[in-house]
């Protein structure tokens, strides 16, 4: 199933990619985490995790599935993407224990952590760290040739918190992946996390992926022109006319320094219930379109 979700996409709508299908929570087994743990406070709780990471013992069908796409990807002439959670998104999945509004537990244990009271959180993402990073490495040797780290949960941190604890972590496992395998570019993406951009200009990362909360101009202008850049197409915009798609295409190319200049994609994920015909025309329209000058 993994499989198929991962190539219906490309077979559909011909994108230039496949991105393998999994949960951000796929790996938290091979640090000794069930996803039913909802209980997480202390430096004693680091300190049970398991700090060998056996990925084919624990993940044995991210070989088969990171194989098979492999295959896939040559045969369809295309590109295999894999996919991490970045260190701070699974810690808060963790210790939250489930989706949260307001991320309080998370941001609590930063505090104590920051005047040394409690030092669980920053224990905790330096073994995520770690973690992810070999993770990442994994799926490269099974077969993955880019590797994008998820930071689904930075709209909860500040600034401030981001470069304290979220930011240090996700640098750790990208170097990691990157000392090892300097050739497979790796993309980062902070969801939510266009508010500082700036701060992102030095993630070590190959590709920053831009969310769509920030005008695509305006993110150039604080990322500059020298570090690659993906997105950002408000995915709201799939529910409006086939016009108004071409046209959020036609603006987001053009603010990213036109044609060739930087990856289309959208700002976050297709939402439930997107049409399925308004993903075929942005996907249409970002293969026809050659710049201003050209246009009729």
């Amino acid at each position: 199933m993994a499989r198929e979700l991962s190539t219906q996409c490309l077979k559909q709508y011909g994108m230039d990619g496949i991105i393998m299908f999994s949960d951000i929570l796929t790996p938290l087994p091979v640090l000794g985490i069930d996803f039913d743990v909802v209980k997480f406070e202390t430096e004693e709780d680091v300190a049970s995790l398991s700090d060998e990471f056996d990925f084919d013992e624990q993940l044995p069908f991210i070989r088969e599935l990171l194989g098979n796409l492999s295959q896939d990807a040559e045969d369809l002439n295309t590109s295999l993407i894999g996919f991490v959670g970045a260190p701070f998104t699974l810690a808060a999945y963790t210790i939250e224990g489930k989706s949260s509004k307001h991320c309080l537990k998370t941001k609590k244990l930063m505090m104590a952590d920051e005047v040394g009271e409690n030092m669980a959180m920053s224990r905790f993402l330096d073994l995520l760290a770690q973690m992810i990073g070999e993770y990442g490495c994994h799926q490269i040797e099974c077969g993955a040739q880019v590797v994008q780290v998820f930071e689904s949960w930075a709209h909860q941190v500040s600034p401030k918190w981001f470069a304290q604890y979220a930011k240090p972590a996700a640098q750790k496992a990208i170097r990691i992946m990157k000392e090892r395998y300097p050739d497979t570019p790796v993309i980062y993406f902070a969801n939510g996390g266009s508010s500082y951009l700036e701060l992102q200009r030095d993630m070590g990362a190959d590709m920053i992926c831009v969310d769509w909360a920030v005008d695509m101009a305006e993110a150039r202008r604080i990322l500059g022109p020298d570090i690659p850049v993906s997105g950002n197409i408000d995915p709201t915009v799939l529910f409006g006319t086939k016009e108004q798609i071409e046209q959020a295409v036609r603006d987001c190319i053009d603010k990213a320094g036109g044609p060739g200049m930087h990856l289309m994609n959208l700002g976050h994920g297709v939402m439930q219930g997107t049409p399925e015909e308004a993903v075929g025309w942005l996907v249409d329209e970002c293969k026809r379109y050659t710049g201003p000058k050209q246009e009729e």
